[in-house]
């Protein structure tokens, strides 16, 4: 493979496995005292009434334009599919971030009434089939690579889905880093049967509860799971030397997709007229692996459904409270042993599993007398609609979804 186009990196080379962690060590992983919140909010974006037709991005994007800047300083994005995403700016707290992304997803939903627009209150699209608006040379490649693999999902990922992702701070020290690096994980299949919101998705039901992240863990065998036990940066980048490589970009011409190798048969040279990947190569790599959390930096939550603008709030208050109070984590972590790697039941059945459900009550019983007065009530209101029947919130999402949360 000749790749003459690879644009030039001023970056560092990389040169062995040993380079690669110590790199992964000093960026995914910085400590310093925890407690900062930020939040991203993905939204598919339907047309009131007429929730079959497809809302052009150019069209989305333009409205968006005059709606800047947004009160609460969320930088305001849209996704291959139309999607649109609000990314919180770093709060010192978790009240801050809710009261900035309160006004902003307040902000957007104003924005998008005045052209009848709305934003759809389920994790994947309930009505539209996939569509890929967005033809930047990053998600052209990206498309190309998903469409090489078993099940042809990546455009329903990449068009047809969205979910709340919750920033935290890594910890104060290895130690704290490692506990909190495993407890997202062993809580993680637990929240994901809470909130799973995604059962209807182009017309028909699935058969699961969050069809979203069944997506993602039939997608791409490679990418979905990173290990949680042991030591954090050793686990991460045996994790990310394993993962092929998804793409190549180029300075002329289309980038070139699913290369063929892993980023560690990359880095350990033994590809002719490839030249070794720089700094610059892995951080880029680090931009296409998708596991449920994502060290970078600061951890990044990435396994729980879109809500509803009405819920939003309640995964951000649930994770980060548990992070803040060091019994409630291990309350949370002894409930949620059982099933800490029943990520596809979580999935399939939702609160629907004997198992989940007995670990959400715990989790969320001891979490509500935690939380911030501020999201205490709102929290309370969710356990009792949900968690405490045993139900997530697409035991709701019918074919009236839409009239339900406008009610």
């Amino acid at each position: 493979m000749t790749l003459d186009a690879v644009a030039e990196r001023d970056s560092v080379p990389l040169r062995d496995a040993e380079s690669v962690h110590g790199y992964l060590r000093r960026i995914c992983f910085k400590t310093g005292p925890p407690g900062r919140v930020g939040a991203e909010l993905e939204w598919l974006v339907a047309r009131a009434g007429e929730p079959q037709s497809l809302v052009p991005v150019d069209d989305l994007t333009g409205l968006l334009a005059t709606a800047q800047p947004f009160p609460g300083a969320s930088r305001v994005t849209t996704e291959p599919g139309g999607q649109v995403e609000l990314s919180s700016p770093v709060a010192p707290d978790l009240v801050g971030c809710h009261a900035g992304l309160a006004l902003d997803v307040d902000h957007l939903q104003r924005v998008l009434a005045t052209r009848r627009l709305m934003l759809v209150p389920s994790a994947i699209d309930p009505h539209r089939p996939p569509v890929q608006q967005l033809h930047l040379p990053r998600y052209v490649a990206m498309a190309a690579y998903y469409d090489a693999l078993p099940g042809r999902l990546g455009r329903v990922m990449m068009t047809s889905t969205a979910a709340v992702q919750v920033n935290l701070d890594a910890g104060s020290d290895r130690a704290d880093v490692a506990a909190r690096w495993e407890l997202l994980h062993q809580v993680g299949p637990t929240l994901s049967a809470s909130f799973a919101n995604s059962q209807r998705h182009a017309g028909r039901l699935t058969g699961w509860k969050s069809s979203r992240q069944a997506v993602w863990l039939a997608m791409d065998p490679d990418r979905p799971y990173a290990p949680a036990a042991g030591d954090p940066a050793g686990a991460w980048t045996d994790y990310v030397l394993a993962a092929p490589v998804m793409m190549l970009r180029a300075v002329r011409g289309p980038w070139v997709a699913a290369p063929g190798f892993s980023f560690g048969e990359w880095v350990a040279g033994r590809l002719r007229d490839v030249p070794p990947p720089t700094q610059d190569d892995l951080d880029y790599h680090l931009t296409t692996l998708f596991p449920p959390v994502r060290p970078r930096g600061w951890f990044e939550v990435r396994y729980v459904d879109t809500q509803s603008p009405r819920w939003w709030p309640v995964p951000v208050a649930v994770l980060a409270t548990l992070l803040a109070h060091p019994r409630a984590a291990a309350v949370a972590a002894e409930a949620c042993e059982p099933v800490t790697h029943s990520w596809t039941a979580a999935a399939r059945h939702g609160l629907d599993h004997p198992a989940l459900a007995r670990a959400a009550r715990t989790v969320f019983e001891t979490v509500v007398d935690l939380v911030e007065p501020e999201l205490k009530d709102l929290v309370a209101r969710f356990v009792e609609r949900y968690v405490s029947r045993a139900r997530c919130p697409a035991d709701e999402a019918g074919p009236t979804a839409y009239q339900q949360e406008t009610s």
